[in-house]
């Protein structure tokens, strides 16, 4: 190999020394090229398009995992086992871009043991889903640290993922505290001209002192703007610590250069206090984003309820009150909210929201069930095997499996401006270089270069709208809103058409008169109804199964429920079936303005109860309200008995659909959307989950069951049902915030480039004016979203 000067294809150190040739391409050592050929061998070439040289180097691994091996030790890294299908989460600190992100989650083209790898980039995981019968928890690993993303496993803190340490941001700021205040003193003499003190053949001495004093404050208090910098520009993008970089940079080589040729004594005092005070900004934006800490917030508000089991008693309670040994149970098409032992029931486990697998699995009385499975055959009762995770369960509600990713718009109109902001700001501070030093004014000319790419920093732009939308979204969840994300927030206040359901969510499932119509039912049958009701979780069984007396629980052999319709159960010889008058074989018309759960057993219709609907208290100001803004309809899987009654009782002009199936109401809110309506809907979660994922917005009414449904994207709990259109409103007004928040950033970066570029603004003056603007929009749209939101009782 004759030119020794050029880069690893792969990593890009340095190939001096080598001489290893492979494809046309050359490589620093075998491993860099053994990792090209496990790429190009299985097509995944695209990886080094991305950006030049973006692999890391392989290191030596030899038997550093042989502990794998030990499948007790293996085993606590598994976020999820059910037979041969293992879920686990690593920690690799290695991953710092794009290319990172693609290559490791196409890491199945690398071994076909491997079903699915998610990246979580903020926390630097890979969560990998694999075959343990095709490949062991050691051959990923090993495969990892062979493409050069080694994980780092510590066996000490095993339970979660180590979080990056933000603890140097300190350290940082005390070096540049400390270096700025050494400089600010040896620069008094000069300052001041003190002749007495500051001799002429100690000028040299003190001005080299004041460099070596930068140092630190340079290459270390400001190395992270260097190092994004270079990442941002070598991934072919330029993001905002450019400017940053490049300004400390000109700084630091103009004092140097000023110091080594005796031009004067440069600007180490402004370059020092410069990254002093950006430091400081860094540090108050920190602390700032962590008091407010809206996302810790509303997950703590998570509204997950569960049955829980006392002896004969069962009390409904938020899942968070769960510890180990509670008794729980899960009804048909609830999900498991925490790890647990098996005690009770037909376990049918669609464990897909965490593995991707839609095959179901059977489970046995004293088997373990993880959290995330939904039960397909009637009811579990379950003991708890630990207490539940609030950001486990975050994380089932806003996996992709649960369906499309819905716009954040507003997310992308920060980082689109966030790119052309970085290119405009280098363009004007060269313009205000070039002009300066034309003029022949050189020190004016780098103050205005340096000022400029300092006041022009977009932070303030890049926090507006995280503050205000995830405030609201804090301040939501304190009054029993809880949304999936802030992005929500965008999608309400868009919306046009407003679609309800109706049973379960405009009526209530707690004071509503029930009367038996039909033949008697013997004590067996009484217990087979109780029974079946119980392993339900729509509305109407639940109001049932409350008021229902028997002698006895029992447990069907078979259990079934069918969307729209009904459930069925066998109970040894015997058969039931509780649902609509179709589903039951009953031809008589139902009572009008009256809801009705009809019974048959051995396929002998035997009677009906009939539900007086108890409409929600404020339903009638909720639809007066909104029928002013907004397109409203009624989707019912009832028939059209209620329809006199609410045409009377609502406003003109809402559109009222009867016996709809799931499958009709979402392709009503499909045909909505089509035709370019905005949609919000709202349900109970369990009928409507079609319907509820098609649309903009899915709301779910929440009361005392597993209100957790994750083709959602916000549970309301139902005492605040009257409050939707407040919540709507505020939502719109939030976006406003955001917007003037948007305004005022690009009026203070106007207001002082123009300083800037006249030389009049000194560089040390920016660095403090840069993080107190960010604080001051942080503050303002924090203040201003609460006193939008401040009616909320």
């Amino acid at each position: 190999m004759e030119d020794n000067g050029k880069a690893c294809f792969h990593c890009g150190t340095s190939c001096k020394g080598t001489d290893i040739v492979y494809d046309n391409k050359n490589f620093c050592c075998t491993g860099c090229k053994t990792v090209y050929s496990i790429l190009a061998g299985n097509g995944l070439e695209n990886y080094y398009d991305m950006e030049a040289a973006p692999g890391m180097r392989p290191g030596e691994y030899h038997s550093k995992y042989d502990f794998l091996d030990n499948r007790d030790i293996s085993g606590k890294l598994l976020e999820f086992h059910d037979g041969p299908v293992h879920v686990a989460r690593l920690y690799i600190p290695g991953i710092h871009c794009s290319s990172c992100i693609w290559i490791l989650e196409n890491l199945k083209k690398l071994h076909k043991g491997i079903r699915e790898s998610q990246v979580d980039f903020p926390k630097k995981s890979i969560r990998v889903t694999y075959d343990s019968d095709t490949v062991s928890l050691k051959e990923i690993v090993l495969l990892l640290v062979s493409i050069g993303y080694e994980p780092n496993i510590n066996l000490q803190n095993l339970e979660s993922v180590p979080e990056p340490e933000n603890s140097s941001l300190l350290y940082k700021l005390g070096i540049a505290g400390f270096a700025f205040g050494n400089v600010m003193l040896l620069s008094f003499p000069e300052y001041f001209e003190v002749e007495e003190f500051w001799l002429e053949q100690y000028k040299p001495f003190f001005r080299w002192l004041m460099f070596a004093l930068s140092l630190p404050a340079v290459f270390y208090a400001a190395g992270d703007y260097f190092i994004s910098s270079y990442k941002s520009i070598r991934s072919g993008l330029l993001n905002i610590d450019v400017p940053i970089a490049l300004g400390i940079a000109v700084m630091f080589f103009r004092s140097l250069a000023d110091i080594t040729f005796g031009y004067g004594p440069g600007f180490f005092d402004s370059l020092t206090g410069l990254i002093f005070f950006m430091t400081i900004g860094r540090y108050l934006q920190q602390r700032t984003y962590d008091f407010l800490s809206f996302e810790r917030d509303y997950k703590s508000y998570f509204p997950v309820a569960v049955t829980r089991v006392s002896g004969e008693r069962e009390e409904a309670v938020q899942v968070n009150e769960i510890v180990k040994g509670d008794r729980f149970l899960v009804r048909n098409e609830e999900l498991i909210p925490v790890d647990g032992k098996l005690l009770k029931g037909n376990a049918l486990i669609d464990y897909s929201f965490v593995t991707g697998e839609a095959e179901p699995v059977e489970k046995q009385q004293g088997e373990k069930l993880f959290a995330g499975g939904r039960q397909l055959s009637g009811l579990l009762e379950i003991e708890a095997l630990g207490s539940v995770s609030q950001s486990y369960l975050t994380r089932l509600w806003s996996d992709s499996a649960f369906g499309e990713k819905k716009e954040d718009r507003y997310s992308t109109l920060t980082n689109t401006v966030s790119r052309y902001f970085t290119p405009i700001v280098l363009g004007i501070a060269f313009l205000s270089l070039a002009y300066w030093l034309y003029r022949g004014y050189t020190d004016v000319a780098f103050n205005a270069f340096t000022a400029v790419l300092i006041i022009a920093c977009p932070c303030a732009l890049a926090l507006s709208a995280p503050f205000a939308l995830g405030n609201l979204v804090r301040i939501f969840g304190r009054k029993k809103f809880y949304l999936k994300n802030a992005s929500v927030i965008e999608r309400l206040a868009k919306t046009d058409t407003i679609i309800f359901d109706k049973t379960g969510t405009i009526t209530t499932g707690n004071s509503a008169a029930i009367t038996y119509e039909g033949d008697i039912l013997n004590p067996e049958e009484e217990d087979m109804l109780k029974s079946t009701l119980r392993n339900s979780s729509h509305p109407l069984s639940r109001q049932l199964y409350t008021i229902l007396h028997s002698n006895g629980i029992l447990t069907p052999d078979i259990f079934q429920e069918y969307q729209g319709e009904g459930i069925e159960a066998t109970y040894t010889e015997k058969q039931i079936r509780i649902g609509s008058a179709g589903f039951t074989g009953n031809k008589s018309p139902d009572v009008p303005r009256k809801t009705s759960v009809h019974i048959s057993t051995d396929n002998h219709y035997r009677g009906r109860f009939t539900f007086g609907n108890a409409y929600r208290e404020g339903m009638l100001f909720l639809f007066e309200k909104l029928s002013r803004t907004y397109h409203l309809a009624i989707l019912s899987g009832d028939n059209e008995s209620e329809r006199p009654y609410l045409e009377q009782l609502l406003p003109p002009g809402i559109q009222m659909l009867f016996n709809r199936k799931p499958k009709d109401k979402l392709n009503y809110v499909r045909q909505c959307r089509d035709r370019g309506a905005r949609v919000m809907m709202v349900g109970d979660g369990l009928n409507d989950a079609g319907a509820l994922q098609q649309s903009d917005v899915g709301v779910v009414i929440a009361e005392d069951t597993n209100a957790f449904s994750p083709a959602c994207d916000a549970i309301l709990d139902a005492s605040r049902f009257r409050d939707i259109p407040q919540f709507i409103d505020i939502s719109r007004k939030g976006i406003r915030v955001l917007k003037i928040s948007f305004v005022l950033s690009f009026l203070y970066n106007i207001a002082g480039l123009s300083f800037a570029v006249s030389g009049r603004l000194s560089p040390v003056i920016a660095a403090i004016l840069m993080p107190l603007s960010s604080v001051t929009i942080v503050v303002f749209v924090t203040v201003l979203t609460n006193f939008i939101s401040r009616n909320l009782k």
